[in-house]
């Protein structure tokens, strides 16, 4: 009994929503990403900085100003002198507090201070990632109008390439299962050995693809990694 011929319908296979899904949440990201790094370096390490300058001066001025005026037995003068430049005072003579200011305020207890230095890093990071972005942006609108095709004898890859099925001479789809990927080597016009691939998720109906070309297969198929050979060193005997 002959087989039956191998059927000649065309096959087109486009762009999955996944893949959009995927690579629109990716550009997403980097863009959020980007955005935050340069608020960071614009706005919010500057912002922090000014917490810590806040600190070094309540430190460093204020509360030297307290220790003076309680020294020198003034300190109610000052308390009121104080008050009347907003600045924080103890309540019942004792000492400004910190915690307290910053609490009102609703600053860290130990701000952070940046350097010129991780300030910059924030804009090139911020830069660096935001082309990223645009990057992938790119990639996801180059690839909306791709389509990868089968006929009787041939397929043609996305990039228009077209590879006869008798010029593959070797198939590995050990990434497959995983990845719904298999690549395929092949001999074009020229005589140079090149490899295509056959990406599943990308195109939605690949495996039709792959199953057509492996009915017209007469080369070599990677299915399965190989396994780790067993030792063949046998273990040391034990002394008698």
């Amino acid at each position: 009994m002959d087989s039956p011929a191998p059927s000649a319908e065309p096959i087109e296979c486009r762009v999955t929503a996944w893949y959009y899904r995927r690579m629109g949440i990716l550009t997403t990201m980097l863009l959020l990403m980007g955005l935050y790094f340069l608020y960071d370096g614009r706005y919010g390490y500057p912002a922090a900085n000014a917490v810590a300058d806040q600190k070094d001066w309540f430190e460093q001025e204020l509360l030297k100003a307290y220790d003076e005026a309680k020294t020198a037995g003034r300190l109610e003068a000052w308390t009121v002198e104080a008050q009347a430049k907003g600045w924080p005072v103890g309540k019942n003579g004792e000492a400004p507090r910190w915690v307290s200011y910053a609490a009102a305020k609703g600053w860290p207890e130990k701000p952070h201070r940046y350097t010129e230095r991780e300030i910059a890093e924030q804009f090139w990071w911020g830069g660096g990632t935001l082309v990223a972005a645009l990057a992938v942006a790119g990639l996801l609108l180059a690839n909306r109008g791709k389509v990868l095709r089968a006929g009787a004898d041939h397929w043609i890859t996305p990039e228009g390439e077209r590879i006869a099925f008798a010029d593959v001479f070797k198939v590995d789809k050990r990434p497959w299962d995983q990845k719904g990927l298999a690549h395929a080597w092949h001999r074009t016009a020229d005589g140079r050995e090149k490899r295509a691939v056959i990406d599943d998720l990308k195109f939605a109906g690949a495996a039709r693809v792959l199953e057509r070309l492996l009915a017209n297969f007469r080369g070599e198929l990677i299915e399965k990694a190989p396994e780790p050979e067993a030792s063949e060193e046998k273990p040391p005997a034990d002394d008698a």
